[in-house]
C-alpha cells in the first residue's frame, strides 16, 4: 500500500479545512448552537420531556448528526469534485496509486472532519443542556461509522455531478429533509399510526434512533437494526464506487 500517497492526499484536504475554518467549522457550531437555543427554548417550553428525557436534551444526538451526515457529504463531494473541475484529476489517476488508496485518502479526511466537528458540537450542547452518554463506545462507533458511510455517498455525488448546481441537489433536496423528517427533533412514536410506518420508510430513522440510544437507551427502532441498515448503506455504497472506478464513469471520459 502506498501509504505516502494516501498521507499526501489526506494531508491536503485537511489542510483546506484549516484555510477555510470559518466556513469548515465555526459556521455549523453556530448553525447548531441556533437550533438549541430555537427549538430549546421555544418548542422546549411547550414540551417538557420525550420519553422520560428532557426537550433540549433529546434532540442533541438529532442535531450532531444533522450535521455530520450534511458536512460528510459535503466535504467529500467537494473534495473529489474540485480535482475533477480544474483537470488535475488525471494527474491522480495517472500516478502510481490505486483506487482504494485515492478513495482513502479522500474518504478518510473527509470522515475526519465530520467526526472532529460533531465532537465539537457534542462539547457545545454540554454548554446548554446537561449530558449524559450511557454508552460512549458505541457513541463513537456509530458517529465514524456515519461519518465514513456517508463520506463514501459524497463521493460518488462528487463524481456524479457535472456542475457546482448538482454538486448541491441532493444535500439539498433529498438529504436535508430526509434527516429533518428523520426524528431529529422528536420521536417517531409521537406520529401517528400510518404516518409512523411512512417515517420507517426514510432510512435517517435508523441512524438517528441508533445514535440518540447511544446516549439514553432509548429508540425508535433496535440498535441491531440501526446498524444494520448503515452497514448496508456502506456496502452499497462501496460497491458503487467500485463499479465507478472499473468503468472510469465521469472519471476517464
Amino acid at each position: 500500500m502506498n501509504h505516502r500517497a494516501i498521507r499526501a492526499i489526506y494531508l491536503f484536504e485537511m489542510a483546506r479545512t484549516w484555510r477555510t475554518l470559518l466556513q469548515s467549522i465555526v459556521s455549523p457550531v453556530v448553525s447548531t448552537s441556533l437550533y438549541f437555543v430555537v427549538f430549546g427554548a421555544a418548542i422546549g417550553s411547550r414540551i417538557s420531556q420525550v420519553e422520560g428525557v428532557s426537550y433540549g436534551t433529546f434532540i442533541v444526538p438529532g442535531l450532531i448528526m444533522l450535521s455530520v451526515l450534511t458536512q460528510s457529504i459535503a466535504n467529500a463531494s467537494f473534495g473529489i469534485y474540485f480535482p475533477k473541475f480544474t483537470g488535475t484529476i488525471y494527474e491522480i489517476l495517472s500516478a502510481p496509486i490505486s483506487y482504494f488508496e485515492i478513495v482513502l485518502g479522500y474518504v478518510g479526511a473527509a470522515a475526519t472532519k465530520s467526526i472532529i466537528l460533531g465532537l465539537i458540537i457534542l462539547a457545545t450542547a454540554g454548554l446548554f443542556v446537561p449530558l449524559h452518554i450511557q454508552h460512549p463506545v458505541w457513541m463513537l462507533a456509530f458517529l465514524v461509522l456515519t461519518a465514513v458511510t456517508f463520506s463514501l455517498f459524497g463521493f460518488i455525488i462528487g463524481i456524479w455531478a457535472d456542475g457546482f448546481e448538482k454538486l448541491q441537489m441532493i444535500p439539498m433536496l433529498v438529504v436535508t429533509p430526509l434527516t429533518f423528517l428523520g426524528g431529529s427533533f422528536y420521536s417517531i412514536d409521537m406520529l401517528p399510526p400510518t404516518w409512523r410506518t411512512v417515517a420507517l420508510l426514510n432510512p435517517v430513522v435508523y441512524l438517528i434512533s441508533g445514535f440518540r440510544w447511544s446516549f439514553y437507551e432509548i429508540a425508535d427502532v433496535s440498535m441491531a437494526v440501526s446498524i444494520g441498515m448503515t452497514l448496508a448503506f456502506l456496502v452499497i455504497c462501496l460497491v458503487v464506487i467500485w463499479w465507478i472506478f472499473r468503468t472510469g464513469y465521469r472519471l476517464k471520459n
